[in-house]
């Protein structure tokens, strides 16, 4: 068996929650890593609330920089829709320094999700 754990540093992006409205994740830094993928998982849906997750990027930490991933730079596709207790993922090779999660409220009452930034590819490892 090949050690995995040594490898990857993993960021809580969106803290696991029953989102009632939008929400931006956290500013996840990628410097030292050489690869990102976005997990996300979601439980209930209350009020056939319609929810979707995307990317976004940018160079600083300020929220008002950050801007969707486009197309080219991502690997994989999110649903339009988010499905009650299910999980998806999409990488990133982008090339900015910081990107985040952005869950975004169409219709309905509430989603339980919670997002993780798995940074990959480390120029040191172990990753502590």
């Amino acid at each position: 068996m090949k050690d995995l754990i040594s490898g990857i540093g993993a960021i809580a992006a969106l803290a696991p929650a029953v989102v009632a409205a939008s929400a931006d994740g956290v500013a996840v830094d990628l410097q030292g890593f050489n690869s990102a993928t976005l997990i996300v998982n979601t439980g209930a849906i209350a009020g056939a609330g319609l929810y979707d997750v995307k990317l976004q990027h940018s160079d600083t930490t300020t929220g008002g920089d950050f801007v969707d991933v486009p197309a080219a730079d991502l690997l994989g596709t999110l649903p339009a829709d988010l499905a009650a207790a299910s999980v998806y993922k999409q990488g990133y090779k982008g090339t900015k320094r910081y990107i985040r999660a952005v869950i975004t409220k169409q219709s309905g009452t509430s989603i339980a999700a919670g997002a993780v930034i798995v940074r990959g590819h480390p120029y040191d490892a172990p990753v502590a």
